[in-house]
């Protein structure tokens, strides 16, 4: 009430602001984030001065720089933002994306000497480099500078560097933990700004990039709270401006008709820039975000689809393989699966495996690495509050796994086949208590309870105020009571489309209708609900509303995501 009164929203919107924790006084800043008031000074982080200072000088002096990135769209973005920021000066940076199957994740020797044969002085690393001590210590051996720009958690002891930039490294007292690598790579760059404009030189508006850092901080699932919240809500205006000749041609690629919003960063534009780093080519990301050329942006583009088509085959054939062998574990704390799959989708699949299971989920993909040994090459995903990237960095310090390390939602390692079952061990008893937790609390809150009538399209653009929706700021979600489902029908291969009368709350008659559709579940309890239903007898549904456009013609779809038989 009082978030209405302070603020004249209307009152469902103010109650789902309430049901995120927002408070009176920060209703303004939540309803229109700006950068102004949410951008945190960059030489708060540590080691900020060193970085900013290493590459002004850099680029004063036109030295040759190299940017060694990660093959994720968080990599891309990072390194497109750098290589943009170089050519305001002139300068073409040197970039190297590992191949994510031949070299793995992070900095490796022959790549960072690589660099420096083809004339890099200074070599950046994004989205990485944090856990690479000894690549940077023969880095730093053969007379090479690095500057680390990453948001992975580390160890205490840092790698030799020149200045390692993470809100996450361990002696880090930041409060801006969440960002993801694009957002420290741009406060890197504001930060360079400033000091070069006290030199007397130009420099470039790092505004015109948010786009890209939107697009980083929503693919790489970071919450979106704080400066997470502006940057995607600002990039998104940006955006749609169309500037970035890469991104503008990847959505007409992908048939992206309609205003961009975080859902089409997160599933139209990202698993496309993926889709290089999985399949294809890991350098097409950061390439089409970094390129002028219309040309060379929509070859890029098309090829990128095409690696995405592929990307969507091979994720289906190892889904299965892994979904069979999970129910054997659904009962373990962590579900760990192994099998001869492509690496390049074993992080899709194992949020698949957390969806279905409500658990943390690793997959392995098993290869013969350099030496000619068997590795397995990880992929996980978590759940709210369990921090599966520290029980990595635990299980490294351990010796159970050679590599590995990444942050709370989002990890992967490299382990032996001899050490499998000590890691499912050491993995299930870590996290097992933060499994029982979110097991515990896990539940669907919804916002408010309506009638089908009330579901318009009028409520769903007042809604559009709370957006970007995502980790962190989930899209509200609405109760139906006593609703009649008047028909129901198979869409696809696993999704039902429902038709449904309103009964009213209460039980008193409405008048409403409403379209669902429940995805993905032929085979699940919820067929067995809708089929209970579809006899007669009265059911609450729960889910979210979205606006569905058709040939001109504009109306609200229910997303169901539970339901339950009102007896």
């Amino acid at each position: 009430l009082a978030i209405g009164q302070r603020t004249g929203i209307p009152d469902i919107l103010a109650r789902v602001l309430s049901g995120r924790g927002v408070d009176v006084e920060s209703a303004e800043d939540f309803i229109t984030p700006t950068l102004r008031n949410a951008l945190p000074d960059p030489f708060h982080l540590k080691d900020m001065d060193k970085a900013a200072a290493r590459l002004a000088k850099a680029v004063t002096t036109k030295e040759t720089i190299g940017i060694f990135g990660d093959y994720d769209v968080d990599g891309a973005t990072s390194t497109a933002l750098i290589t943009r920021f170089l050519a305001f000066y002139g300068l073409t940076p040197q970039v190297h994306i590992p191949d994510r199957q031949k070299e793995g994740y992070g900095p490796n020797v022959p790549a960072l000497l690589g660099l420096q044969a083809k004339g890099a002085t200074l070599v950046i690393t994004v989205d990485c480099g944090t856990a690479s001590h000894a690549p940077l210590q023969a880095a730093k051996e053969a007379g090479l500078d690095v500057l680390v720009i990453d948001h992975h958690i580390g160890d205490v002891a840092l790698p030799p560097a020149v200045a390692v930039v993470n809100p996450n490294r361990f002696d880090e007292d930041s409060p801006h933990g969440h960002m993801a690598a694009v957002g420290v790579t741009f406060l890197f760059l504001v930060a360079t700004n400033k000091l070069l404009r006290e030199q007397g030189l130009p420099t470039p508006n790092p505004l015109d990039w948010l786009d890209m850092v939107a697009l980083g901080t929503v693919c790489d699932v970071v919450p979106l709270k704080g400066v997470n919240r502006a940057f995607v809500s600002q990039g998104l205006k940006v955006l749609v401006q169309r500037r970035n000749v890469g991104l503008a041609t990847l959505a007409d690629v992908g048939r992206l008709d309609e205003s961009p919003a975080a859902y089409h960063l997160g599933f139209i534009l990202g698993p496309r820039i993926n889709a290089g780093g999985r399949v294809g080519k890991s350098e097409l990301g950061a390439k089409l975000l970094a390129t002028e050329d219309y040309a060379e942006a929509l070859a890029i583009a098309q090829q990128l689809d095409r690696f995405n088509v592929e990307r969507k085959t091979l994720e289906t054939l190892a889904l299965e393989d892994a979904l069979a062998q999970a129910e054997s574990r659904a009962d373990d704390a962590v579900i760990i699966v192994d099998g001869n799959w492509h690496s390049g989708v074993i992080g899709i699949v194992a949020g698949r495996l957390k969806e279905k299971y409500h658990k943390p989920a690793a997959v392995i993909a098993w290869e013969e690495g350099a030496d000619g040994k068997r590795w397995g090459k990880a992929s996980a995903r978590s759940v709210s509050g369990v921090d599966f990237g520290s029980a990595v960095v635990a299980a490294r310090q351990s010796e159970i796994v050679v590599a590995g390390g990444g942050h709370a939602m989002a990890a992967g390692f490299t382990v032996a086949p001899e050490k499998l079952e000590e890691l499912r061990e050491f993995l299930c008893k870590r996290l097992a208590d933060g499994v029982v937790k979110y097991g515990e609390d896990r539940a669907l809150v919804v916002d408010a309870v309506l009638t089908a009538k009330a579901a318009t399209a009028e409520l769903v653009e007042k809604l559009k105020d709370a957006e970007p929706f995502g980790m962190g700021n989930p899209g509200p979600k609405f109760a139906f009571e006593n609703l009649r489902l008047a028909k129901a029908d198979l869409v696809g291969e696993n999704h039902i489309r429902c038709f449904f009368e309103d009964g009213g709350i209460g039980g008193k008659a409405a008048g409403g209708r409403l379209q669902g559709i429940a995805f993905r579940a032929i085979g699940t309890p919820l067929e067995a609900v809708l089929v209970a239903a579809s006899k007669g007898k009265p059911l609450h549904v729960a889910g979210s509303l979205k606006l569905n456009t058709w040939q001109g013609n504009t109306r609200v779809d229910l997303h169901i995501e539970d339901a339950s038989l009102a007896e």
